[in-house]
């Protein structure tokens, strides 16, 4: 593969990657389940999600190769935790990318209601997928742009927000102002709202682990890295915070319900009539890019195992440019169950594909973070001192981390609506470890060499 991937490539994929769906519907859940207290939830997630991009970069700068943390794994954990790392990151990025396939079938209901919306699904699948295949240049320009759109529309809904809060305008509601965060109760369910609500808060980050994946076609991973490690975290827990902050100080919490987009209303107390017109531009633009990064990220992941003999050896063909066509070929073609989903969706798909997509997402971080620990403690104080980009806090940060992952396991085990998470989870890591024992480690046993083939 090639280094094609800029630091403002890196930096606007992994923002692209956690501002999407979690933050324009899956916000919405998480308010109800803990009021305002749900800012603290997001700050308190947030300072996890950097310590694990934090580790994550600390080896990916010692080390940048395509497959990024499954490799890590795999060399400080052993081959069945790379194996299971590398595969449940893809499973991850297969189960949201089907979930977005078919969202954008709806959004483009909504302006074109007489097309069948398979259609629309089929389309995004194959154009999304053919992008992929150029190079990975093009696949970071493309990115880049897609995620500027989301970002500079957050910025404009924060901006916009602040001006009705401030200066009254569009606003004709006697309720609007930053009053409404303690009136109706800041923290309505207490901390177990708080708790219930770490469920979506996570899953809504979940996707800022792909800097790591980028790191194998980054043009210069010793400088890009660190800066996205270090700018990206910030500014998503930023985003979030001041975008739902601005939510509930211009509208109750307790107005807020799951069938619509707050982020509707705040367009609408603008004056903006068309404001379902250019939150569905915005929707449109976030489903392309969660596509857009999933196959990337899923695509190289595989590649990266195929080099490691834990996926099909035909998954290491490149292009001339350096593309890893057959991964690609392979996620693309997963997707086109998103064609049955618009059949056999039903109302609460959104829940559940969360909840197990946040038990696939805490899987990988948690093995990041175990892995990094582990590295550590391999190194002599000479290592240790030569790091270029070190952990902050070692060691009771990465510490604290896993303690909080394994937390979070516990919480979606303990709520009904994400129980399901957790058995889908052990069944999907069972069933790794048996497809470990019976197709992989008989090709491990004489310690093979990483392969690599082109095409």
């Amino acid at each position: 593969m090639r280094r094609g991937l800029s630091p403002r490539h890196i930096r606007f994929i992994a923002l692209g990657s956690a501002i999407g769906t979690g933050l324009f519907y899956g916000s919405s859940d998480s308010i109800q389940a803990a009021g305002p207290a749900v800012l603290i939830a997001y700050m308190i997630g947030g300072a996890a999600v950097f310590l694990v991009l934090r580790a994550l970069g600390e080896m990916a700068v010692s080390n940048p190769v395509a497959g990024s943390f499954g490799e890590y794994a795999r060399e400080h954990l052993g081959p069945l935790a790379g194996f299971t790392t590398g595969w449940t990151y893809v499973f991850e990025m297969v189960i949201v990318c089907l979930a977005d396939v078919t969202a954008f079938g709806v959004y483009m209901g909504l302006w074109f209601p007489g097309v069948p919306r398979w259609i629309w699904v089929l389309s995004v699948v194959l154009v999304v997928g053919a992008v992929n295949l150029i190079s990975v240049k093009v696949y970071g320009e493309l990115e880049f742009w897609f995620s500027l759109v989301k970002v500079v529309a957050i910025i404009a809904m924060i901006v916009g927000g602040v001006a009705i809060l401030i200066f009254g305008f569009g606003a004709h509601n006697a309720s609007t102002g930053v009053s409404n965060l303690w009136n109706h109760g800041f923290a309505p369910h207490g901390m177990g709202g708080v708790v219930a609500s770490l469920a979506v808060v996570m899953f809504a980050y979940g996707g800022t682990e792909i800097i790591g994946v980028t790191a194998g076609e980054a043009e210069d991973p010793a400088k890009t890295i660190p800066r996205a490690v270090n700018t990206v975290p910030v500014r998503v827990i930023l985003f979030y915070v001041l975008t739902l902050a601005v939510i509930m100080a211009i509208n109750p919490w307790t107005t807020i319900d799951s069938n619509s987009s707050p982020f509707v209303e705040i367009f609408q107390k603008l004056g903006l009539h068309f404001a379902a017109t250019i939150l569905n531009l915005v929707l449109i633009t976030a489903a392309l890019s969660a596509i857009n990064s999933d196959i990337f990220g899923a695509g190289r992941m595989l590649f990266g195992m195929a080099e490691q003999r834990q996926a099909p050896a035909s998954m290491l063909k490149t292009t001339r440019n350096g593309v890893p066509w057959v991964t690609v070929a392979v996620i693309t073609a997963a997707l086109l169950v998103g064609v049955l989903l618009n059949y056999l969706i039903p109302d609460r798909i959104f829940e559940i594909i969360a909840a197990i997509a946040t038990f696939a997402t805490i899987w990988v971080w948690l093995m990041i973070l175990v892995a990094q620990v582990a590295s550590r403690r391999k190194m002599t104080a000479e290592q240790q001192a030569a790091l270029k980009f070190p952990v902050p806090l070692w060691p009771y940060g990465p510490i604290a981390a896993i303690v909080f992952m394994v937390f979070i396991f516990g919480v979606l085990a303990w709520f009904p609506d994400t129980r399901v998470a957790i058995v889908v989870g052990v069944a999907w890591l069972a069933l790794l470890a048996v497809g470990y024992r019976i197709w992989v480690r008989p090709q491990l046993a004489p310690a093979a060499e990483p392969v690599s083939v082109s095409a």
